[in-house]
């Protein structure tokens, strides 16, 4: 079978790995490829996908602060729905986590104006079913600038701009060997074919270790940690869908309407090795519990549940960069638990280091550095 070249490889059909690959169309020939049938089918399609300020440090924020724009007006011809909708983010805590909610503020203010305080009444008007007063919630923070995102019109969006482009999607090929040869990394998948260029992107999400082993770079450390989602009915009657994303200061739990349901979380990190994450019963009833420890509403059933896998590096921030061990292989991975906010952040840093371009100044004035995002810091 003949190789099919192209000017970069980008192995990982998921959010991180699409929007690179549709910068990327604007300086070559991009070819993606893609272990499952579908893209996104782990990571990217197991999402909350809500944007917010209430998560991840500085540099998270600054990734966060920056991709709003594109949520919020894409390019034209982009999609055929909006990709975002306006809805608030309210934070809770108990007395014990009050401190926590006060530093959360204060670093959401440093990129936000549209944080304030929330009293009891004013949490209840918003989240009639939550459980205040003592020994349970007493304050509150709203972020009023979140947005729930729509990750299927995100992810069609790129995938057009790549195929528009003259790029290739090749979804249902695990990659089974990659070398370096005559300046090329070459890339074979499970049905023989052969696939060349001298960038190759690794955007393998939970792989991407794996997929630097199998290239023989060093890898980054990446940690894999599963996080479970249930779907809760809410009493008959109840209207849910203005209600905010919800979530506690610390990492205990949050919920988000869906549909006329609740999606919850007990935003577990399982440490897990890459695979197809699956909900265990433990993580299950761990969620139902704190469902009813936080609110008033009796999960009487589950309507649905999944899992999926964020991946992190030891810092807990997204990497794009070149491998200081191998040249033209670029590092883009462990977007942990906010690749999708932070996706055209990281997207137009990836194609400025790739073709040699200026780093965005509006990254900077955010305080995000290449010192912050390049793979050296983990790897020195």
């Amino acid at each position: 079978m003949a190789m099919q070249c192209a000017d970069f490889l980008v192995i990982g059909g998921g959010i991180a790995g699409l929007s690179a690959a549709a910068r990327l169309t604007l300086s070559g020939n991009v070819t993606v490829i893609e272990a499952e049938t579908a893209l996104g089918y782990h990571s990217s399609g197991r999402s909350a996908t809500f944007c917010h300020y209430g998560i991840g440090n500085a540099t998270v924020r600054g990734l966060t602060s920056f991709s709003r724009a594109f949520f919020q007006e894409p390019p034209a011809g982009f999609s055929d729905y909006p990709l975002a909708k306006s809805k608030s983010a309210l934070f809770i805590a108990t007395e014990a986590m009050l401190p926590t909610l006060a530093e959360l503020a204060t670093s959401m203010r440093r990129f936000t104006d549209t944080i304030s305080e929330v009293d009891e009444a004013g949490m209840l008007e918003l989240v009639p079913v939550l459980r205040t007063g003592q020994d349970a919630i007493i304050a509150g923070v709203v972020d009023s600038s979140g947005l729930k995102l729509d990750t299927d019109a995100l992810m069609q969006g790129y995938a057009r701009i790549v195929r528009r482009g003259g790029g290739t999607i090749i979804n249902g090929q695990r990659v089974g060997g990659i070398h370096r040869s005559d300046g090329l990394w070459q890339v074979t998948t499970a049905d023989g074919s052969s696939h060349a260029a001298p960038i190759l992107v690794n955007a393998a999400g939970a792989w991407a270790d794996q997929l630097a082993a199998l290239a023989g770079v060093r890898p980054l450390g990446l940690e894999p940690k599963r996080r479970t989602m249930i779907v809760i009915d809410p009493p008959a009657g109840m209207a849910v869908n203005d209600w905010p994303f919800t979530k506690t200061a610390t990492d205990d739990f949050y919920m988000l309407p869906d549909s006329g349901r609740l999606m919850a979380s007990p935003v577990d990190e399982v440490p897990s090795e890459p695979c197809d994450a699956q909900p265990e019963e433990y993580d299950l009833a761990l969620a139902a519990w704190q469902a009813e420890q936080y609110t008033t509403l009796p999960v009487v059933r589950i309507a649905h549940r999944w899992a999926g896998l964020r991946s992190f590096v030891a810092d807990r921030v997204p990497t794009a960069g070149f491998a200081p061990d191998a040249p033209g292989f670029f590092w883009l991975a462990g977007q942990g638990g906010y690749g999708i906010q932070t996706a055209p952040a990281m997207a137009a840093i990836s194609a400025a280091l790739i073709t040699g371009g200026d780093w965005p100044k509006e990254l900077t004035a955010l305080g995000v550095t290449p010192a912050k995002i390049l793979p050296d810091r983990l790897l020195g």
